[in-house]
């Protein structure tokens, strides 16, 4: 078998249906449904904005006043180039399964690392939405282990939604920075499960899945 390259969206897959996650790592994909081209594109102008205040040294203030007041933004701008790419990111092979994960930026605090994750959604968060990102996280942080660097055990999840459009047709966003533990170790153990569902035979269907349902 050539080399298996895992992201973190594919082990979300995993930890939703393993039998997907299986057959999608046989080339057996869900079918694709449309992705708004928005969050791409303010990906794209935050990065530029963060990447602005870090030539100068500062933070932007979004979080210049919050719980990451303290910290830096990392300045080694060929690692966060390369870092960033989807196509490369972060890297950590075991056999021939290659884990990868494209960051949006580093923190510095104390000399460990710090993952800050933009957020673009429409409405305002609700209690639980950071969960969402915690298996994303934890493999971040066991992604910069894995390649030697000290990491905090948190990182950032920066959000922005629209609030309101003025007379001049700007439109306005709120933000919110929300502090998320992670645990690296979680990370390798789902790293571990999914090399094993990967070399092992199809998992049975998942009963609450819709595409196990239509995949016969």
């Amino acid at each position: 078998m050539s080399q298996i390259k895992l992201s973190p969206s594919s082990l979300n897959l995993m930890q939703e249906c393993p039998r997907c996650f299986w057959l999608h790592i046989n080339k057996v994909k869900r079918p694709d449904t449309p992705f708004p081209s928005l969050p791409s594109g303010m990906d794209k102008v935050l990065k530029e904005h963060f990447d602005r205040f870090m030539e100068k040294g500062e933070l932007p203030p979004e979080i210049r006043e919050d719980d990451c007041k303290d910290c830096k933004l990392f300045d080694d701008k060929e690692k966060l180039k390369l870092w960033r790419n989807n196509l490369k990111g972060l890297e950590y092979k075991k056999g021939d399964v290659l884990l990868h994960g494209a960051v949006d930026n580093i923190l510095v605090r104390n000399n460990k690392l710090i993952v800050l994750d933009y957020k673009t959604r429409g409405f305002p968060l609700k209690e639980d939405t950071h969960e969402h990102y915690q298996t994303q996280m934890d493999l971040y942080n066991f992604l910069l282990r894995k390649n030697g660097y000290e990491t905090e055990d948190y990182t950032y999840l920066l959000f922005y939604y629209p609030n309101t459009v003025t007379e001049t047709g700007e439109v306005i966003f709120n933000t919110k920075l929300i502090k998320i533990k992670t645990n690296a170790k979680n990370g390798e153990k789902v790293f571990q499960k999914a090399i094993k569902i990967i070399k092992g035979d199809m998992p049975e269907k998942n009963k609450d899945c819709k595409f196990c349902k239509w995949n016969n």
